[in-house]
């Protein structure tokens, strides 16, 4: 229970879209309740079942410097108990109900959520609207997860051989922003929370305005708003104050990274840019999409012809793009070299094919890859979870539902020189660090 991951989104979002021209994606409506919540239905009648998940609009990045891991402790103590449902019942009475509950924390926000057959989501939502607003953390409860937060941080993080490099790539990427700390704050960081860290976070965040609730399923709007009312209609909203400024990423930052670490067993190139997010530059994201798509997601994408395929210079090579952030987004390519390349020669064999391209770029080539990732949307549209899971994340970030409705129309607007055109930009013009991770000793 409550892992801590960030949601690729992106990357499933981006594979399946519509492929009729001006339909909708989910057919998602959103209404706001008098207290601010926001609450998004998305309508599936297939099955008896529902998904219902709220959304906090605060994540890691929302702690007080010195206060890392405190978002996610507090996941962890959400299923505690209030007066009226004591210690664990929470998770016991759900279990008890056929339903599946769990959570997870991001940097940018953090979502609790419960599958279940329709007869008993309300039930689900009296439950998750009392600790909503009568959470109650004693210090024995305390003690015990944050003991257990400790522990996490140990075995999952700090015992995976990667984990150095990777936190040390995130802090030099990030500079001064938030998105340089780790989402399980630091082990010095965890052992020195206190309850009041906790519950300054929880009164603070934790409320119906800055929330939003996703019910995704066998439910129509109409019912939506009866039952949102009768079980969220009564928690008061409150003052959250003012959310925190992201610092500007120096453009001209260009950093490299290279660490060896035992117990890694092969070499690896990764290399990332600061990127235009939905927040940050709504129009670009469209076509870094679809520049992503054509460059290096899956095997017909040119880096994977190239470099694996023809030239045999790497074992494998992927690009990836993520823009459902609230500050910048973040382009990434990595790479592992094949026998007997080094990873210079590789990086270098990256810019040579990168280049090429991007002058290779024409109406064909976007119109392929346009198509490819407009193809089918069958089976999600069938799955009321994975849809709750989408909608839910990019509304989190500050997408509208009619910008998560037109995405396949947004990205059939795109033309092969807008591609081209913000390609050179990202490529020339952003932040990026080159990172290179080597076995110890050169093994």
């Amino acid at each position: 229970m409550n892992k801590i991951y960030k949601l690729f989104l992106p990357v499933l979002f981006l594979s399946f879209c519509i492929s009729s021209a001006n339909a909708k994606l989910f057919g998602a409506q959103s209404f706001f309740l008098d207290n601010g919540l926001q609450v998004i239905v998305v309508p599936n009648h297939k099955a008896p079942i529902v998904k219902q998940m709220v959304w906090y609009k605060a994540g890691a990045v929302d702690e007080e410097m010195g206060k890392g891991g405190s978002a996610h402790l507090l996941e962890h103590l959400m299923f505690r108990g209030t007066d009226k449902i004591k210690g664990n019942r929470f998770n016991s009475i759900l279990e008890e109900n056929g339903a599946d509950s769990n959570a997870f924390t991001s940097l940018d926000y953090t979502a609790y959520h419960q599958s279940l057959d329709i007869s008993k989501l309300e039930l689900a939502m009296a439950l998750e609207a009392d600790r909503m607003q009568n959470l109650k953390i004693s210090p024995e409860d305390f003690e015990l997860e944050r003991s257990i937060v400790f522990q996490e941080r140990k075995q999952v993080i700090e015992n995976n051989p990667a984990s150095p490099f990777v936190e040390s790539f995130r802090r030099l990427l990030w500079q001064e922003h938030p998105y340089g700390r780790p989402v399980s704050g630091t082990s010095e960081e965890i052992k020195n929370l206190t309850i009041d860290d906790v519950n300054a976070f929880y009164q603070r965040y934790y409320a119906p305005n800055n929330a939003i609730l996703v019910l995704s399923g066998d439910i129509d709007v109409a019912t939506a708003k009866r039952l949102a009312k009768k079980y969220y209609g009564e928690v008061k909203k409150r003052d959250i104050g003012k959310r925190v400024a992201f610092p500007k990423i120096n453009n001209n930052m260009k950093a490299s990274l290279k660490m060896e670490l035992p117990q890694i067993n092969a070499e690896r190139v990764t290399r990332t840019y600061v990127a235009p997010s939905y927040n940050t530059d709504k129009d670009a994201v469209y076509n870094l999409a679809v520049f992503s798509k054509y460059l290096g997601e899956g095997e017909t994408s040119e880096l994977y012809k190239a470099l694996v395929l023809d030239r045999k210079l790497a074992l494998s090579v992927s690009a990836d793009y993520d823009f459902t952030d609230r500050s910048y987004g973040q382009f990434s390519i990595s790479a592992l070299p094949a026998q007997g390349i080094s990873a210079q020669e590789l990086n270098q064999a990256i810019d040579e094919e990168i280049s090429k391209a991007v002058n290779k770029l024409n109406i064909d080539k976007v119109s392929e890859t346009k198509n490819k990732m407009l193809a089918g949307l069958v089976y999600l549209q069938d799955n009321p979870f994975e849809a709750a899971a989408i909608v839910g994340g990019m509304a989190a970030i500050g997408m509208n539902v009619d910008d998560i409705e037109n995405h396949a129309d947004n990205i059939r607007k795109v033309t092969y020189q807008d591609v081209k055109d913000a390609a050179k930009k990202m490529l020339s013009s952003s932040a990026q660090i080159n990172g290179v991770l080597s076995p110890k000793g050169g093994n």
